[in-house]
């Protein structure tokens, strides 16, 4: 039985099997061909370990940059990171994490089958990660074995189809119209980006239609402007550092040389995430409609904050720029107000900042990207902060969780138990399935909530 347990555990929290099993039975319900059924559902499941493999190499290349900017600067502090924290966790939650995460699934579905939120949560690993939260913040709160893993798997399907509903007309935005959603735990951040980019800019004014001189031209390269951005990035970071410190990462190789590789190497991986991006899109959604259709009417994918990248490239970089720019900024704010000091970790403000400048291009062009950035830095470095004493004995292990709704979410479970008790924790598990339940009685434009397009105008 354990070993079966095991199995869904480690299938649920992988994405691209959980992206290939959907689009199976998308083909299936269409009544497609046995080989497009085979190769429609492949192509999604390779297309995510490429997107895949394109993060890891990232990620690998970000983290001795993050080294180089603590040791050069003299910042030492808590960093947030998702794996850090729930590797922490694993030793004292395994169990109930792995039974929150399959219950969470199976409420996601049934959700998405009867009720107008039709967004079914395809990002398994952060689905895992927040599965990790809600035992960890639950378990705080003095719940316990089965009443512990029945609410933890309730907040989970009933988030997993909420958090992309609330800013799918950003979503649209964004996508002029694939229907697509969010399907990341940064959602919200990157909703209120596109929220100020609305107030601050001019969607026409877009990242992408950004006028360069013809001998700047080679800058529309998205792998070459993300190329020499990184190499500033890099250089600065591996002199202030030290050539001998440099040495302890690069093992032994040049400081210049390595900064330049490290630089070039992480551009790479980003182009590997944007062909991986394409293969999915290319292949799930034409999938999907067959779940759409005939499984579950109306479902609507909610996919890896990357999935987006494509849409606005160079939103992409100017948003990871100004989100770090905003996680430094915050972190001084912090100093000076005698808090814990949240270090940026390169990995979310990257993937998180990436995330929001696009969004706030989506509805504020340049300016949105930049600004809506900044602020998403702001957040994910305040937040993680509050979230900290909430975590428990799991909160002084030099980490905490980086993307902003597990900070929201968390913080919300823990101030409603500090204040009310269980009552006020079941409270909010309540009003949740009054959320999802009251607008299936409501006469709306759509038969899925906040997925109206019209005109290229989200409703």
């Amino acid at each position: 039985m354990e070993g079966i347990l095991a199995f869904f555990r480690d299938f649920l929290k992988e994405p691209a099997l959980l992206m290939g099993l959907m689009a199976f039975v998308g083909l299936v319900a269409l009544r497609k061909p046995a080989h497009k059924v085979m190769s429609g559902t492949l192509k999604p499941i390779l297309g995510y370990l490429m997107l895949g493999a394109g993060a890891d190499f990232i990620v690998s290349n970000l983290n001795p940059l993050g080294e180089m900017i603590q040791k050069g600067f003299n910042i030492s502090g808590v960093i947030p990171n998702n794996e850090a924290i729930v590797s922490v966790a694993q030793k004292v939650l395994g169990v109930e994490t792995m039974s929150i995460l399959v219950v969470g699934l199976i409420a996601n579905l049934v959700v998405a089958r009867f009720t107008k939120f039709k967004y079914i949560f395809l990002t398994g690993h952060h689905s895992f990660f927040m599965a990790c939260l809600l035992s960890a913040v639950l378990q705080t709160a003095g719940f316990e074995g089965w009443t512990l893993i029945l609410i933890g798997g309730a907040f989970l399907g009933l988030i997993s189809a909420i958090l992309p509903a609330i800013g799918q007309k950003y979503t649209l935005k964004v996508t002029d119209g694939d229907e697509v959603a969010m399907g990341h735990f940064g959602s919200l951040a990157y909703y209120a980006s596109a929220w100020i980019g609305g107030k601050v800019g001019n969607p026409d004014n877009s990242t992408e239609k950004m006028e360069i001189p013809e001998k700047w031209s080679f800058l529309r390269d998205t792998t070459i402007s993300t190329a020499l951005t990184m190499m500033v990035f890099y250089l600065i970071a591996a002199i202030a550092s030290g050539s001998e410190f440099v040495a302890t990462l690069s093992g032994g190789q040049n400081m210049i040389l390595f900064a330049l590789m490290s630089a070039m190497k992480f551009a790479v991986g980003v182009t590997v995430v944007y062909a991986g991006v394409r293969m999915i899109l290319g292949d799930l959604l034409p999938a999907f409609q067959g779940i759409a259709t005939k499984v579950i009417p109306d479902a609507i994918p909610a996919v890896d904050c990357a999935v987006f990248f494509t849409y606005a490239p160079t939103a992409v970089v100017i948003g990871f720029v100004s989100s770090f720019i905003g996680g430094v900024i915050g972190m001084l704010l912090l100093g000076v107000a005698g808090g814990v000091l949240i270090i940026p970790g390169l990995v979310p403000h990257f993937f998180c900042g990436a995330t929001a400048g696009i969004y706030g291009n989506a509805t504020g062009g340049k300016r949105g990207a930049a600004v809506g950035a900044f602020v998403n830095g702001l957040l994910i470095t305040f937040i993680p902060a509050l979230l900290l004493p909430v975590l428990g004995d799991l909160g002084f292990q030099n980490t905490t969780f980086g993307d902003f709704d597990f900070g929201i979410i968390g913080i919300a479970i823990g101030k409603l138990y500090e204040f009310l008790g269980s009552t006020g924790v079941i409270a909010l598990l309540a009003l949740l399935v009054i959320a999802v339940i009251v607008p299936s009685f409501m006469k709306t434009k759509s038969k899925v909530i906040n997925n109206a397009y019209d005109d290229g105008e989200a409703m």
